[in-house]
């Protein structure tokens, strides 16, 4: 084995430009003498790098003066109570837009602090899964917000456009397409993502909140959870999760190094059609998603063949192409394909399915 990729929904692959400066800093950070993540966070030289990715994040994404960034403990599911605890209101209700899995999740945690008002989107057109136009989402206009799931990695599906909802704070669950490509953050109200996939390792999440929507917290959220709080004290109101925040400004860095967020998009563009045009040409692989929401990020693919399905897995393994089995809710397999997956990687990808396809008809 020469060379592995690492094809993992989450954590997932980390750039090899990253990790290879964070093993240099690792025991003698910026001269110190001491790991970074020895360091009190509320030390000079680690707040101006905490300031520095808060910088670079809000540049990456043109984040307008009037949100804050947050840099928070608690993944994506924490934010699946964060969201309803500060912007739910008694009396108030939230949709909630179901496409896949996590979006149910979302939802289903959300109905333990409040009226959840639950869309199922998801739809059938001649055996391809596929989606309800947000054109006709049936939202409530008195709605405290709406929150949706732009990608499901479990699923492989992304809704491509940004919904329309008529002055409603939009909240989207980003954790598996944050920075992959461009999107206009004026559109909403609350942008969350847990960092595994395509900022850094997990422990951190990113939330991107308008300042209008802080202050309106249930008085029993939980101090970590409130994001005036955690506005109010710049993320540091208790420790946070401080390599994390290291590796993730280091991700930013990388990827403004490459050209920000707008030539990423390229990259991902032609990996995610590398890989669908090798399965649709294929007599054994297939994707039964309408094409429109095909994901770019997490890819599932079947073998018409389920028989083989352990081979291929066992094979795949060997040739250094890793973590491809699919999620055990659909079964198959599934290649997530993140920013830091170079496109080197889906070619290896491409030419062993190929060339198993070859030995297996």
């Amino acid at each position: 084995m020469s060379e592995v990729f690492n094809f993992c929904a989450g954590p997932a692959m980390l750039p090899t430009p990253v990790m290879a400066k964070a093993q240099q800093e690792f025991l003698n950070w910026q001269g110190t003498g001491s790991s970074v993540m020895e360091l009190s966070h509320r030390s000079g030289i680690y707040i101006a790098m905490a300031e520095k990715a808060e910088a670079d994040l809000r540049e990456l994404m043109s984040i307008p003066d009037n949100y804050k960034v947050l840099f928070c403990h608690g993944g994506g599911r924490g934010q699946f109570s964060a969201v309803p605890l500060n912007l739910l209101p008694e009396g108030k209700s939230a949709d909630y837009i179901i496409s896949g899995s996590w979006s149910k999740a979302a939802a289903a945690e959300a109905k333990n602090f409040g009226n959840i008002n639950v869309i199922d989107i998801n739809q059938d057109e001649q055996g391809s899964a596929s989606l309800m136009s947000s054109n006709d989402w049936p939202l409530n206009k008195d709605a405290a917000y709406v929150h949706y799931c732009p990608n499901e990695t479990v699923n492989g599906i992304e809704i491509n456009t940004i919904p329309e909802t008529n002055g409603v704070p939009l909240v989207a669950d980003m954790s598996s397409t944050i920075l992959s490509h461009e999107v206009d953050v004026s559109k909403f109200g609350l942008i969350y993502a847990g960092a595994q996939k395509n900022i850094g390792p997990s422990g951190l999440t990113i939330v991107i909140v308008r300042e209008d929507l802080l202050g309106h917290a249930h008085k029993a959220t939980p101090c970590i959870m409130n994001y005036k709080t955690a506005a109010d004290s710049d993320s540091m109101y208790n420790t946070p999760p401080t390599y994390a925040w290291y590796l993730a400004g280091l991700v930013f860095q990388w990827l403004k190094e490459l050209g920000g967020v707008k030539e990423i998009a390229k990259v991902n563009q032609a990996k995610a059609e590398l890989l669908y045009q090798a399965i649709d040409q294929s007599e054994l692989y297939l994707n039964h998603i309408e094409a429109q929401y095909r994901s770019k990020m997490n890819i599932p693919f079947w073998l018409k063949d389920d028989s083989l399905n352990e081979q291929f897995l066992k094979e795949s393994e060997a040739a250094g192409l890793t973590a491809l089995q699919g999620h055990r809710i659909v079964g198959g397999m599934r290649a997530s394909i993140y920013n830091a997956m170079p496109i080197e990687g889906v070619r290896a990808l491409v030419d062993f399915m190929q060339e198993f396809e070859k030995r297996n008809s």
